[in-house]
């Protein structure tokens, strides 16, 4: 909401303290206390003193909230910054806070069960003690099981205890890009490196994409030191534990582990069907016993599809007027299933996912040249190609150019030799792979 309606909101309140409070006692401590911003379901206030702040808080807070309850039907809270820390929250703390769509990602809405206990528990405890024991935290899992969702309730809840904090929230690919743009382009790193350097809470998802990539990982190693150094809390997400990150520097290794790693796995049924129950409810629709038991027994690999499964149910009901039952579900659920198998990925997409991860374009894979490092980015696409595709070896060497099916097979067999004998590699597939399934 705009500075107006929270002055304006700050206003009427303060008239309507006159019920309880004598205007002297409201001119004393309220007269010089401004309204910053007035948040969903928080007023945040501007107070000139410590002092002041804390007789407000211990005894007017009580008063303030309940005038608010009783204009706003709701309860509302209410944040006291001094003027400094005003300052840090106009100034770009706000910025970084993670804002719609992401504020519905909060801990109450995270259905747990014993396969992301402790990941929940340990990310709650981090949001509530920042830069305590835990850090960092490095939540690792399978997509789709909620590791993100984690990561922006903890943002939530820190902002909500501490609306003077910088938080930062940032996918390592984003990073990476952002690197390469200020090295390409000669840009002062002293900015970026400050924007990285000087938040009070850091929180990077996908963190397996830096691993490899020599620029993004010193300036990660340096980040994470000085934000350690400083007691900042970090939380970090991944796919696979540290110690599986086998092209990652062994210095950034050490330091992800120094702290707490918190592993989620799918959900059990128990957890799946509490999950479905969750998702229809804020959805509006109650599905039957049956259909639950269902779509749980079906569904296992994660809570993504599950969230499908309900949206394709909704789009049954609203747009066909069809009951929910278990026929309906079961055309849903298969639909979802076979989404993936039916629908293969394009060579085009796997070459513009190999020339990403290696930093090429895409027509230099295409090409004619025997630079090593695209030679090498090249067998690797035309292996996964064949992988991840029915293309015959004639027509997968059309995509290079009309290179011989022969050209292809040794390719191929050259990345078939590299995976025995570099263990690193077979992440490098997997990276890529995991790249092109998410890309289509």
């Amino acid at each position: 909401m705009s500075m107006k309606s929270a002055a304006d909101i700050w206003e009427k309140a303060k008239s309507l303290m006159e019920a309880e409070l004598t205007a002297v006692s409201i001119e004393t401590w309220f007269g010089d206390v401004e309204a910053v911003a007035l948040e969903e379901t928080r007023l945040i206030l501007c107070v000139p003193t410590e002092f002041k702040r804390n007789i407000i808080q211990t005894r007017f807070l009580t008063t303030v909230e309940k005038t608010l309850r009783e204009l706003f039907s709701f309860e509302v809270g209410v944040a006291l910054l001094l003027p400094d820390e005003r300052e840090k929250y106009q100034s770009g703390a706000a910025a970084q806070r993670t804002d719609s769509p992401y504020r519905s990602y909060t801990f109450d809405r995270f259905v747990v069960g014993s396969t992301n206990k402790f990941a929940f528990t340990a990310a709650e405890k981090v949001a509530d003690e920042p830069g305590g024991a835990y850090n960092p935290l490095f939540i690792y899992g399978q997509s789709g099981l909620g590791k993100t969702h984690l990561l922006h309730a903890i943002a939530n809840r820190v902002q909500e205890n501490h609306p003077d904090y910088r938080i930062l929230y940032i996918k390592s690919e984003e990073f990476v890009n952002e690197l390469i743009r200020n090295l390409i382009q000669g840009q002062d790193m002293q900015e970026f490196r400050n924007k990285y350097r000087t938040v009070d809470l850091f929180l990077m998802d996908d963190v397996q994409f830096i691993a490899g990539k020599d620029s993004s990982e010193e300036e990660l190693f340096h980040t994470f030191n000085t934000l350690y150094e400083q007691g900042k809390q970090i939380v970090l997400t991944s796919d696979r534990p540290p110690q599986e990150m086998l092209r990652l520097e062994q210095r950034l290794k050490t330091r992800f582990e120094q702290g707490l790693p918190a592993d989620i796995q799918p959900p059990d049924y128990e957890t799946r069907v509490a999950i479905l129950k969750n998702k229809s409810i804020e959805r509006g629709i109650v599905l039957p016993d049956p259909v639950l038991s269902y779509v749980a027994e079906n569904i296992t690999a994660n809570v993504r599809q599950i969230e499908g499964v309900v949206n394709k149910i909704m789009a049954f009901q609203e747009l066909m007027g069809a009951q929910v039952n278990v026929e309906n579900t079961i055309r849903a659920v298969r639909d979802i299933l076979r989404a993936k198998e039916d629908f293969l990925p394009s060579a085009d997409t796997i070459i513009q996912e190999v020339a990403r991860f290696y930093e090429l374009d895409s027509d230099a894979l295409r090409g004619q040249s025997q630079n090593k490092e695209i030679s090498t980015a090249r067998n690797v696409a035309m292996y996964i190609i064949r992988e991840m595709t029915q293309l015959s070896l004639a027509e997968i060497g059309q995509q290079f150019g009309g290179r011989h099916h022969s050209t292809v097979l040794n390719s191929i067999n050259r990345v078939e030799k590299y995976r025995k004998n570099q263990p690193e590699f077979n992440e490098i597939i997997r990276d890529i792979t995991n790249a092109v399934n998410s890309a289509y």
